[in-house]
């Protein structure tokens, strides 16, 4: 029997299952991939083509031609075969999903996945149910005649398995599952912040629970900092193991998923080296130009070299929950607008930060002003006492309101000086916009501020803020 024959098997339908002995039995022993080249060659002249799974359901095609399994995946496969738990970093269109797929669908029809009652693959998408849709659509056309399988378009059956994707803002009705065997999130970099930390919890529940105990895999073109799939990454004593696929594994071999052409034109975007050389930069966002960014860092100062007598001043955006504390000081010199710190501090004790900004004030000399979030008033209030300030709230409420109706800088009547972002922001975006745009024709056309490449973080916030109307999109940037 040919695989076309395959098609004609009358499957039953019961429960949305498919199944059938003849695929069972034509593909129980057949292995994924033969390695060997030699031996390959000659069970694919014996068996007239039905050699290994990857060839009995048809080769992946691109440019018409049919691709194998390419020495990048070489690496992943064995991997599999030796590691439970995997996180994959790779480059945008490299073929890891793909082959991801495949190798559950052999896992399926192999009897590699084991099931009692019914054994479940989780697969876990972003947060648009189209996506769900899109997967297990793929999944089912690997397989010929699963393309008829009439199950919801998010859930279908393989050889008794069955197959189901989650949405990532649905990730709930993924717990308390039974037989979970298999578990791919793919683009985990990309599901809404606030849904990540429950996604791996939901994910790694299932680790060692009676009947489950499923291999999990997470696979991700980078997006910003932070995210899921860097949090992994900077885990010393990791559960996963991790595998870096660049764009240079895409070149490699007779069969290259990339032209060297295609790789030419993908180094003039600026998205470059975040999909295709690993790096969480972040997606660029619409407030700050790419060129205002590299002119900024173009101007040669040492962020350590601090002018005592000249004007200083430090802004301070305290931590809400999963956000963190943030301090950015500049000082003006020559016209120039230095940064010379920025850092940010995950969960940081309220009493360090307080200390941590004194000692800055002491190291810098000359600060003319602290400016905080009014929002935390336990934070502005705290340095008005540790500076010798009127911490009043209804006291200091005047003074900004006096200041604001008479034209007046606030920054004249108090050292720490509350901003009501939610007031402001869209004008200090829009002024921070401004100075970055800005150029100095005294200097050439070079920037008004200088910031030092050390401060990666900073630059990325810059490069991917999103903001609608000068509103600040944090979640977005």
């Amino acid at each position: 029997m040919t695989f076309k024959d395959l098609q004609k098997v009358v499957q039953s339908q019961s429960n949305g299952q498919i199944t059938s002995i003849e695929l069972q039995t034509k593909l129980q022993d057949k292995p994924f991939w033969i390695f060997d080249k030699e031996e390959h060659r000659q069970e694919n002249l014996r068996t007239n083509g039905q050699c290994c799974f990857w060839h009995i359901i048809g080769c992946p095609q691109k440019d018409g031609k049919d691709m194998p399994v390419l020495p990048y995946q070489k690496i992943l496969y064995e991997a599999l075969q030796n590691h439970k738990h995997i996180w994959i970093l790779k480059s945008r269109g490299i073929g890891c999903s793909e082959f991801l797929l495949r190798y559950i669908a052999w896992c399926c029809v192999s009897g590699k996945i084991a099931h009692s009652a019914i054994s479940r693959v989780c697969f876990i998408v972003g947060p648009r149910i189209d996506l769900a849709e899109d997967l297990i659509a793929r999944f089912k056309g690997l397989i010929s005649f699963n393309k008829t399988d009439q199950t919801s378009s998010t859930v279908t059956y393989l050889n008794g398995v069955r197959v189901e994707a989650f949405p990532s803002h649905h990730v709930d009705t993924m717990r308390g599952l039974t037989d979970v065997k298999f578990i791919l999130s793919d683009e985990s970099s990309y599901y809404p912040p606030f849904q990540q930390r429950d996604i791996r919890a939901v994910m790694e529940g299932y680790i060692g629970k009676p009947n489950s105990d499923p291999t999990i895999i997470l696979v991700s073109t980078p997006k910003a900092p932070g995210d899921l799939m860097q949090q992994i990454d900077l885990e010393e004593d990791s559960l996963y193991h991790k595998l870096r696929f660049d764009y240079h594994y895409g070149l490699g071999g007779p069969y290259p998923i990339y032209s060297e052409e295609q790789i030419a034109k993908a180094r003039l975007s600026p998205e470059w080296p975040r999909e295709y050389e690993l790096q969480f930069a972040g997606v660029v966002g619409n407030v700050f130009s790419l060129s205002s960014i590299e002119n900024c860092q173009k101007i040669d100062y040492n962020p350590q070299n601090i002018h005592p007598s000249v004007k200083k001043s430090i802004g301070i955006d305290p931590s809400y929950g999963s956000s963190n504390f943030a301090i950015v000081a500049t000082q003006y010199v020559e016209g120039k607008i230095q940064v010379i710190e920025a850092s940010e501090y995950q969960r940081p004790n309220f009493t360090d930060m307080i200390e941590k900004i004194w000692q800055l004030k002491q190291r810098y000399g000359y600060v003319s002003n602290l400016y905080v979030d009014a929002a935390n008033p336990e934070v502005w209030q705290a340095l008005k006492r540790e500076f010798g300030e009127n911490y009043n709230d209804q006291w200091v409420r005047d003074q900004i309101a006096e200041c604001r109706k008479y034209n007046l800088h606030v920054e004249d009547r108090m050292f720490v000086v509350p901003v009501p972002f939610s007031v402001e922001g869209a004008k200090m975006l829009q002024h921070a916009k401004w100075l970055l745009d800005e150029r100095d024709e005294d200097d050439g056309g070079g920037s008004l501020i200088a910031i030092h490449p050390s401060f990666d973080k900073l630059l990325t916030a810059l490069r991917t803020a999103v903001a609608n109307e000068y509103r600040l999109e944090k979640t977005e940037t």
